[in-house]
């Protein structure tokens, strides 16, 4: 079918949720992906973040194979054990902070964060969560009702109550909106979809200690930081263990699968039938993402994504001054990163001239242009998709946007 087939019938059959690309892509490698028509294009989205290690890796394909050989679905799913299941389990907590040892999986970040707000409340007896503004945490009913961005939210009526919004950064204000009736408190070790904005240091070693003295928990949403995208393989400091972290994205390299740790002590707290789920960890899934932990582990990710970002952030930096009325900031952290323009229209006007240089970028809160490619990008790519950019920022500034 071309491209033109497949986005005619698409277009008849879909939900018009997103202004979508006209292009209609078949298959990938790496950081490459082509279209039907045999255009090639440079991938520095990762399919919003989650092909961690590339598109089609081999490693994944033969993980695909292997287990799809053996059972894809465990009988009475959860209710019996899996191998699978097993090794990733025992993978995860050789990974993630100390003292989460306790893992349940889920289908998404979304669904992780929503079982981890459900399961704060019950633990603790209380109602309200408290969560930052500009934030975004997914797209359930729940989790709308918990993002700090008025778009996503404040069109879906009645949402859900017990909410609290305090701005991303200030423990003072932090301070002053816990009392006995917070449940919990959710925040990003660096907002993602919300800017790429990166909080002062300390700031969650000070949620955590607020947290703690307010008798709350800390759920930290690792969903788009977890697994080496901004460096480490999580982003939260080692002084600020919350009580749950929920992880999704690029734990699978594409495939989906998301889950939420939890220490021993909230784990105490839960009984049989508190959560589940039909797919909580099936063996396919568990395998897939056994795969890619361990490549990011063997290959040493968190150092090469660390070098990667520093080296993009010294070429982006330039763009202040090559372009001081059209680049306002670039920020970000390992390979999470973001330039700013003037104006929205600027950042349109940007990723579509990417887009036209066959480099696939994405616009975020307007006036954003986000890159966040494949965790196993080369310096060449590298190289070559922050070259496109700034070709792109350049054909803008040189004439009338729009």
């Amino acid at each position: 079918m071309a491209s033109a087939q497949t986005i005619d019938v698409e277009n008849a059959h879909m939900p018009p949720f997103f202004a979508k690309t006209p292009i209609s892509i078949v298959r990938g490698e790496g950081v490459v992906v082509w279209d039907e028509e045999g255009e090639r294009y440079l991938d520095l989205t990762a399919g919003w973040g989650v092909t961690s290690i590339g598109h089609a890796h081999p490693a994944i394909v033969a993980a695909l194979a292997e287990q799809g050989g053996l059972i894809l679905q465990n009988p009475d799913s959860g209710l019996t054990y899996s191998p699978a299941r097993a090794r990733l389990l025992t993978l995860l907590c050789g990974v993630l902070p100390a003292g989460l040892d306790r893992i349940f999986f889920t289908n998404s970040g979304a669904e992780a964060n929503d079982a981890a707000v459900k399961l704060a409340r019950k633990v603790t007896g209380r109602r309200d969560v408290v969560a930052c503004e500009g934030s975004f945490h997914g797209r359930t009913i729940s989790m709308v009702s918990a993002t700090g961005q008025a778009r996503h939210r404040d069109k879906f009526v009645p949402q859900m109550p017990g909410y609290r919004f305090v701005p991303y950064g200030d423990l003072a204000v932090l301070a002053g909106a816990l009392d006995p009736g917070v449940a919990a408190v959710i925040v990003e070790p660096v907002q993602g979809e919300g800017g790429v904005h990166c909080p002062p240091d300390g700031y969650l070693r000070g949620v955590a200690e607020l947290c703690h003295q307010n008798g709350a928990l800390l759920i930290v949403d690792e969903v788009q930081t977890g697994f080496c995208r901004t460096g480490p393989f999580f982003a939260t400091p080692s002084d600020a263990t919350p009580d749950l972290l929920t992880m999704a994205k690029g734990i699978a390299g594409g495939f989906p699968l998301g889950a939420f740790a939890m220490t021993e002590a909230v784990s105490r707290k839960l009984e049989l039938g508190d959560h589940g789920g039909t797919y909580c960890g099936n063996p396919l899934a568990c395998a897939v993402a056994c795969a890619v932990i361990s490549y990011l582990i063997e290959h040493d990710a968190p150092a090469l994504v660390a070098a990667r970002g520093r080296e993009a952030l010294v070429e982006m930096d330039r763009w202040r001054t090559a372009w001081p009325d059209l680049v306002t900031d670039v920020r970000g952290a390992g390979l999470l990163l973001l330039v700013e323009l003037r104006d929205e229209a600027a950042a349109a006007a940007v990723a579509a001239e990417c887009l036209a240089r066959k480099t696939f970028v994405r616009q975020t809160q307007g006036v954003g242009v986000r890159v966040f490619p494949a965790l196993t990008i080369t310096p060449a790519e590298l190289a070559q998709g922050l070259a496109a950019l700034a070709e792109a920022i350049a054909a803008v500034a040189a004439g009338p946007v729009g």
